[in-house]
């Protein structure tokens, strides 16, 4: 039995949050030690895995008085002469500037346009402080010989980010220069957001600082180990619709053979069983689905059909393709798509491109 009669410790690391005294395991102490705990320091008797009585800085003999709850645990049927063991935990409180950040995983946001998805990522630095040393010993610190910032980042960041997510969701934004705008309200006055889960770490954000976000482009296959199922499905069948119409703009002849030969049907359906094969309903959402397909064929075929006539016929009235017109708003939204695809691949003029864009979103906003 070794009896430590001086606890201090005075080589702190720079991204040191906790250090245990003594390093390789319990202590023996007495009562009449002395306690010294430097600037910005906290120090904790542990026993058993429980974290006790806390000191602040200054100098301090130990006794009955300043260590009531260690006291009632150990007895004192020796008046406090006997050795105790324990651990001493000295919390590291001063600020911790420039701590990095940044999304190792793209931020994703459900939009209305494209192909339904907003991939974005920024990175930046923070000040934490430890507020609440018991808190932050309780929760990372106990039962180990040192804690280091790099020990505990991955959990902040995920919180981080977590919560600037959830705030992009609620503001509603749809684009790249509205998510940038809400992050700069981020490292103003809604950082007492971010510290709400903070707080309940023992830990402050004291100061915030981010990068603007920018977009990220990623095939969709990896898209599936970013977002949800669900998520994923739908910028599945958008893309889908969007080769579709592409291809159909592109070899106007091969329309009609797309169209009797069901490709838009069997989308659904092949995307359906591969990934369920003993589903043997189709759901309504993949259903809805395919009737956006279905019209949009049967919508070029029209066009085709005037374009061949020399633009000055137009397809009779029972003529299956001419009283199709979109009705719903997935409908409306599909073909708005296929709008924006048209005039980035410079299939129509952007005077043409407004004036239908302002039409159906007219029609959008009616329904």
């Amino acid at each position: 039995m070794r009896i430590i009669d001086v606890i201090d410790h005075t080589n702190v690391l720079d991204d040191e949050l906790v250090h245990r005294e003594p390093q390789d395991g319990s202590g023996d102490f007495r009562f009449g030690s002395q306690l010294i705990v430097g600037e910005s320091q906290s120090a904790i008797f542990v026993r058993a895995g429980t974290a006790l009585d806390a000191f602040g800085t200054g100098r301090h003999t130990l006794s009955v008085a300043n260590l009531p709850i260690l006291a009632s645990l150990i007895g004192l049927a020796t008046s406090g002469r006997t050795p105790f063991t324990a651990d001493v935990y000295f919390v590291n409180t001063k600020d911790l500037p420039q701590v990095g950040w940044g999304t190792t995983k793209p931020i994703y946001l459900n939009v209305t346009t494209g192909l339904g998805i907003l991939l974005l990522r920024t990175y930046g630095v923070m000040e934490l402080k430890i507020t609440d040393p018991m808190r932050f010993l309780k929760q990372y610190g106990v039962g180990k010989a040192s804690t280091r910032l790099k020990d505990i980042k991955e959990r902040l960041q995920t919180i981080l980010l977590g919560e600037i997510n959830s705030i992009l969701l609620k503001s509603g934004v749809q684009d790249l220069v509205s998510a940038n705008r809400v992050l700069e309200e981020i490292e103003g006055a809604a950082l007492v957001k971010l510290n709400e889960k903070f707080e309940q770490l023992g830990l402050e954000i004291k100061a915030f600082e981010a990068n603007p976000f920018d977009t990220v482009t990623v095939p969709i296959e990896e898209l599936r180990d970013i977002v949800p199922l669900d998520t994923w499905l739908n910028v599945l069948e958008r893309s889908k619709r969007l080769d579709i119409g592409m291809a159909a703009a592109q070899n106007p002849g091969a329309a009609g053979s797309l169209a009797s030969a069901g490709v838009g049907l069997g989308v659904g359906q092949g995307l359906g069983a591969a990934l369920n094969p003993n589903q043997g309903a189709q759901s309504s959402e993949m259903a809805a689905m395919q009737q956006q397909l279905m019209m949009m064929q049967n919508m070029m075929m029209q066009n085709m059909m005037n374009q061949q006539g020399g633009g000055a016929q137009t397809a009779p009235a029972t003529t299956p393709a001419a009283s199709v017109e979109p009705q719903t708003k997935e409908q409306i939204q599909a073909l708005i798509d296929a709008l924006d695809n048209k005039l980035a691949s410079g299939e129509i003029s952007e005077a043409v491109y407004n004036r239908l864009v302002t039409k159906w979103e007219d029609r959008l906003k009616s329904l």
